[in-house]
């Protein structure tokens, strides 16, 4: 890796991207957005991942949104980009554009959509590692790819020098737990969703990045402080500050309303971020009903 590169580690948001009402970029807002969350605890910034919809822009929008947030950012704080797409050349493309911007790693998940086998998806890591100087996170994500590699896969690709971070965003704790038993200190982990993370941080995550972290950094924070400390009691209420928000989040859904991404841009206005918008269509504004349950459980958060 080059050299003068940060270590990425703990309170990292899986930043949103804030867009206009005309749904183009919104980077006055973005900027705000950034600033909020590190001065409520965020240590790493993470951008272009699912939670910034990814999905939504095309590949020229991506590059401006990179430019603009490491411009922004000038090297203060540990950046990861999410650079992964399905084809290989594009993914090295996007990817050499973040390490051209100053990116300390890119995230990267597994070829999606037409589920290619894992001896394509090994090489197309492998074709990324010669083209890059800078760190590769591996995005263990099932639930969007269709599939993930077990913690032994992942050790043979950490042994070889291929990836050095991975993004475990299963949900199981243990998955964790494998991971730090099968690859010792040779990997960085990310606790990769919004359940579990304390069980996670507890394993031997080394940080916790998701979507909580981009909409409630402090709460997040204090869990992982606490974990880190080995204050498992603590630990533990900070998580149970936070319960009533994941059953909500997880759980309270009529035929898969509402959307994560709605609650999540919603829960950013809620907290005065009155700037943020919402989620590019298909997808929109939260209904009232919602609004109000998201009011209730952050005026009871703590």
């Amino acid at each position: 890796m080059k050299e003068g590169l940060k270590k990425i580690y703990g309170i990292t948001p899986a930043a949103m991207t804030i867009w206009n009402s005309d749904q183009t970029y919104n980077k006055k807002g973005m900027e705000k957005y950034l600033t909020w969350l590190l001065d409520n605890g965020a240590q790493t910034i993470s951008i272009c991942g699912s939670t910034g919809e990814n999905i939504a822009m095309n590949m020229e929008e991506q590059r401006e949104i990179i430019a603009h947030v490491s411009s922004f950012l000038d090297g203060g704080v540990p950046f990861v980009v999410g650079t992964g797409r399905y084809d290989t050349l594009n993914t090295i493309k996007m990817s050499q554009f973040a390490q051209e911007h100053g990116a300390d790693a890119v995230m990267v998940i597994l070829p999606f959509y037409l589920t290619p086998h894992k001896k394509a998806v090994r090489q197309h890591f492998r074709d990324l590692r010669a083209a890059l100087d800078i760190g590769i996170m591996i995005y263990n994500n099932p639930w969007f790819a269709g599939y993930e590699f077990s913690a032994r896969e992942i050790k043979e690709m950490v042994e070889e020098g291929t990836i050095d971070s991975i993004k475990a965003a299963q949900g199981d704790a243990n998955r964790v737990h494998e991971l730090r038993f099968h690859c010792g200190d040779k990997i960085t982990i990310f606790y990769g969703h919004d359940y579990a993370a304390m069980e996670g941080l507890l394993a031997g995550a080394d940080g916790w990045l998701s979507g909580f972290p981009a909409i409630l950094p402090k709460q997040c924070r204090a869990i992982q402080d606490a974990c880190f400390a080995k204050d498992v009691d603590a630990a533990i209420a900070a998580q149970n500050n936070i319960q009533p928000f994941i059953d909500y989040f997880m759980y309270d859904k009529v035929n898969g309303v509402p959307h994560w991404q709605e609650i999540c841009k919603y829960t950013l206005k809620a907290q005065g971020l009155d700037f943020v918008g919402v989620p590019r269509k298909p997808l929109g504004e939260l209904d009232d009903a919602n609004k109000k349950k998201i009011e209730q459980l952050l005026a009871d958060m703590k």
